[in-house]
């Protein structure tokens, strides 16, 4: 039987029936409706959170975040999945890019003050919490503080991660969610920004609702980046499980890091940080080594993914560069393993000594 990559959490139907038929019952099927305001209220009760918003993907959290804090000019990491540097130059932001950390694999703070020094035009840095590690966050808000810039997160990966006990999204001016079907939790479909001042969360919401008012009165120019109904049903049912499921996650990327740990390269974690058990990266000493492992673990049913690569200053062409050997290096070394909730540790057991035997 294939171990997979990665295996969508499954709504338990019964509790997420009992959701949608209220949504038929009402008739409100999005627009702020009943649902978006319970999962909303739940989410910021759970993640310990305040001024969260609840938009339709991902990506356009991002896109969101960006109109509203007036970025014009950022600087952000060339080691993020493509979406992070992709929304920014989508929207005519002028984009740049500067080196990671070869042990956190995340945006340097060092380098990153170095760009600032040769680009003062900028006026936000948006830095990944890859795999869930979260960033120098310390760092970045002296940076922030110093140059008087805005600091934006893609939280993508970093669902219920804390630092020193707090959430990591109550850092920066916003932080932002993807919940696509793929990530520790989801709607399907769907994404959350939360804002650090509730101002810039009012003009939010009032963006992804076309730019209009609750008295609909055009207030701005809007897109809609609403969240239906539906997709706050499955978001309820899900929440209700998430104790066990990073409890879990967490665990079995405990295991992995233990077994190998002496075997090939991982990333540093946050000094004070949990872990989520989003992803399982490992490190090898060339992209020869990657290729040959990833097809040795193929022949041995389990998949696993190339993920980050390339670089993203490699994909896009028009942004300027800062430095980004590290994330060149990186990014053509790195392999994710499979991890989901419903792996078990004995699974954990049958990949890890694939890999040790792979590598030999």
């Amino acid at each position: 039987m294939t171990i997979n990559l990665n295996q969508p959490l499954k709504p338990d139907l019964q509790k997420l029936t009992k959701y949608l038929e209220q949504v038929n019952n009402s008739g409100w099927y999005t627009n702020f409706g009943p649902l978006h305001q319970q999962l909303t209220k739940r989410l910021e009760e759970y993640l310990g959170v305040k001024n969260l918003l609840l938009v339709s993907n991902g990506t356009l959290a991002l896109q969101v975040a960006y109109k509203t804090l007036n970025v014009t000019n950022a600087l952000t990491t060339p080691f993020s999945f493509v979406a992070t540097a992709s929304s920014l130059i989508w929207q005519g932001i002028d984009t740049s890019f500067s080196d990671i950390d070869e042990k956190t694999y995340n945006l340097c703070p060092k380098q990153a003050s170095a760009a600032l020094a040769s680009n003062p035009a900028i006026d936000t840095i948006v830095a990944t919490h890859v795999y869930g590690n979260p960033c120098d966050i310390s760092a970045f808000e002296q940076i922030a503080k110093q140059q008087n810039i805005k600091v934006i997160y893609d939280a993508a990966h970093a669902f219920g991660v804390k630092v020193d006990g707090e959430s990591v999204l109550n850092f920066g001016d916003a932080s932002t969610l993807s919940f696509h079907a793929t990530k520790v939790f989801h709607t399907v479909e769907g994404g959350a920004i939360v804002f650090k001042h509730k101002v810039d969360y009012e003009r939010a919401k009032r963006l992804i609702n076309f730019g209009m008012d609750h008295n609909g009165n055009l207030t701005d120019v809007g897109i809609n980046a609403k969240l239906n109904e539906y997709q706050c049903a499955v978001g309820l049912t899900i929440l209700d499980q998430m104790r066990d499921v990073l409890q879990h996650r967490s665990a079995l990327l405990k295991a992995y890091r233990s077994a190998l740990v002496n075997v090939v390269g991982l990333p540093q974690w946050h000094c004070d940080s949990d872990y989520n058990g989003a992803y399982m990266p490992i490190l090898l000493d060339s992209a020869t080594s990657v290729e040959r492992l990833a097809a040795f673990l193929t022949e041995g049913d389990v998949q696993s993914r190339r993920y980050f690569s390339p670089s993203l200053d490699q994909t896009f062409s028009k942004p300027i560069c800062f430095g980004s050997e590290t994330s060149q290096d990186i990014s053509t070394r790195i392999l994710c393993l499979p991890l989901h909730f419903y792996m078990t540790l004995k699974d954990i057991n049958i990949v890890t000594k694939l890999v040790k035997k792979g590598l030999k």
